[in-house]
């Protein structure tokens, strides 16, 4: 991570159960000795020191935890990827075009507000930028994303789908945040889990809010990569900030949390709505 120019991860699972069942001091131990290892991995992807692309290689094991049989995952990956279009490129290129659009009116605002089901969460992104991710550095891509101002958060968040770290499994979270740090914190399940996480450094602040823009992806397959990118969700993450955006929050931890915004969701930009039942307004 601190010396080499390039790095590609390729996600070819045959356990997603590998870390489940660790003991919490066990699995502190691991946290403590990585983080040297993600501090340089977030400051050098920040500046393209380190260029890097994250992409998913469809193994039995990635098909049983999203549900569908090996072909089926197969198809469902190669077409998130949008390696079905006659030019997958220039379908990638369209999608870094449309995007920007997106990009270009939220880096023109200062204050954003998430309105949904048992939602609402306003957060500054004044200083920030809002970053187009078009498959340069995840494939597949297709989501907006921004690290809110540390100081700023208010309200309350939920999560329509499991949270889902290190194999572990929260199901039903949801924050209540005031003056930008976690209060309170309740879950249907696996609230232990929770409670470990949020005594880790960092935790307790916000690392990034997203709006996932993929709508090649309409389904949960239990793999941030792709939940993180569903068209017609937002999804914020706790701990660590992404440094290319001005972000400031540092932490062991980057947990996304995505919450579906298509039943009557809505995104509000400066005071003006621009984003309603999982799609923006433009």
């Amino acid at each position: 991570m601190e010396t080499f120019d390039c790095y590609l991860n390729i996600r070819a699972p045959y356990n997603l159960r590998e870390g489940a069942g660790i003991a919490a001091d066990r699995q502190k131990i691991r946290q403590d000795a990585m983080a040297p290892v993600s501090k340089a991995y977030f400051e050098r992807t920040a500046d393209r020191r380190l260029r890097r692309n994250l992409c998913q290689y469809p193994t039995d094991a990635s098909a049983q935890e999203a549900g569908m049989s090996l072909t089926e995952y197969e198809h469902f990956v190669y077409g998130a990827c949008k390696l079905f279009e006659e030019d997958p490129m220039a379908a990638w290129l369209q999608v870094r075009a449309d995007q920007q659009r997106t990009v270009d009116h939220l880096n023109s605002c200062s204050t954003v507000r998430y309105v949904g089901n048992r939602t609402d969460i306003t957060f500054s992104t004044q200083g920030r930028i809002w970053m187009n991710s078009d498959g340069q550095t995840n494939m597949p891509s297709g989501e907006v994303y921004t690290s809110p101002v540390e100081d700023s958060v208010q309200g309350t968040v939920y999560f329509s789908y499991p949270c889902i770290y290190q194999g572990n499994e929260v199901e039903g979270v949801t924050l209540w945040v005031k003056d930008a740090y976690i209060e309170h914190w309740e879950a249907r399940q696996r609230k232990a889990f929770l409670d470990y996480i949020f005594g880790l450094p960092g935790t307790r602040r916000f690392g990034e809010a997203a709006i996932g823009t993929n709508y090649g992806i309409q389904r949960m397959t239990k793999n941030i990569l792709f939940d993180e990118k569903i068209g017609g969700t937002i999804h914020m993450a706790i701990g660590q900030s992404y440094l290319q955006t001005g972000g400031k929050n540092e932490s062991p931890v980057h947990w996304d949390m995505i919450t579906d915004m298509t039943d009557g969701g809505e995104i509000w930009a400066d005071g003006e709505k621009i984003y309603q039942n999982g799609k923006f307004l433009w």
